[in-house]
């Protein structure tokens, strides 16, 4: 991993940019209930939280899917107390403060980021669950003794992915891991040509290695996660909404979205992109998206490159229904 490598997602995104140049279903929540019967799916969340602000929307989806048993959320690449502050708090102040906290790997970019205002006086020794100075010892125990397979939900680069199987190779026969990673067909924003995703991009020799173990893996590629934004009446309810995760979403959102530009107000009429929610729909259900399974082979300069060589991945390529999509994500924070 390069350790200079400093800049986060959305200032690779808008370097990048610089460079280069269906109806909705009746009711959204459908799909997921589809997936709802019987026991719920232990996960394990690791987020590099608190640098682009659709891990605090991927978060709350999490939490709003019945289907999903959330066992613990991890900071990953870098930044690890402000990043499992910002966890801690989000999950105390929406009523979730008995889920574990890990802190990651000790690794760079260290210091904190655009939502720490939303931070101010908060101390993780208030937190009410229980907070892992190693991360990693905890996801490991959580995979190896659980009774059933374990979903890795991975939404950032992946220095605690790496250092997982690194420390116990056998965590991959016992989980599977699901993740905002790449780009198959398309690049950021529907492009033609394929981009070095960020996720790929920050830290590649730990993507190789996630990727190549014998694991099950499902992604969502740039094809598919680049392409979610909320706008109109959607955000609308979004926005309005009392319910305390989507509340806390748009507090974020707000602060985020003014850390660069104080008079920016664009948390008021839409959203960012919400790569990493993707993800978190796949974990419970892949309904909306075309599936393709190949060969995957992510390259040093952070491409994932189809080679049929390669660890087979399965990979949404496509959506079915992209604004039935938008309907579900929804109606599910506002559970309405």
């Amino acid at each position: 991993m390069n350790h200079q490598l400093r800049s986060t997602r959305r200032q690779f995104i808008g370097q990048l940019a610089a460079v280069t140049g269906a109806a909705a279903v009746a009711h959204p929540a459908a799909i997921f209930s589809a997936t709802s019967q019987g026991r719920k799916t232990p996960v394990i969340l690791t987020t590099d939280i608190g640098d682009d602000i659709d891990d605090t929307w991927a978060l709350g989806l999490l939490l709003k899917s019945p289907e999903l048993d959330l066992k613990l959320a991890i900071s990953d690449y870098g930044k690890r107390e402000y990043r499992a502050k910002l966890l801690a708090k989000f999950l105390s102040e929406v009523g979730r403060g008995n889920v574990p906290v890990g802190m990651g790997v000790d690794v760079e970019p260290r210091g904190d980021g655009p939502q720490a205002p939303w931070l101010k006086g908060y101390e993780l020794s208030s937190y009410p669950g229980k907070v892992h100075q190693d991360g990693i010892a905890t996801m490991i125990e959580i995979i190896m003794s659980s009774p059933e397979p374990v979903t890795l939900i991975a939404i950032g680069p992946m220095p605690n992915v790496a250092a997982a199987l690194t420390r116990e190779p056998r965590i991959a026969e016992k989980a599977r891991l699901v993740g905002m990673y790449g780009s198959v067909h398309r690049g950021y924003d529907g492009s033609t040509t394929v981009s070095a995703e960020w996720n790929v991009k920050a830290d590649p020799k730990s993507c190789q290695k996630a990727f190549t173990a014998p694991w099950d893996i499902m992604i969502t590629p740039l094809d598919t996660c680049g392409l979610v934004t909320l706008d109109g009446d959607r955000y609308k309810r979004i926005l309005d909404s009392k319910d305390p995760i989507p509340a806390k979403i748009i507090e974020n959102y707000r602060i985020w979205s003014k850390a660069s530009k104080p008079e920016n107000k664009v948390a008021e009429t839409r959203s960012s992109t919400l790569f990493d929610t993707v993800a978190v729909y796949l974990a419970c259900t892949q309904e909306l998206c075309k599936m393709e399974k190949q060969g995957i082979r992510v390259t040093d300069d952070g491409f994932t490159r189809i080679d049929d060589q390669a660890k087979k991945v399965n990979a949404a390529v496509e959506w079915k229904n992209l604004d039935a999509y938008r309907d579900l994500l929804v109606a599910r924070l506002t559970d309405r």
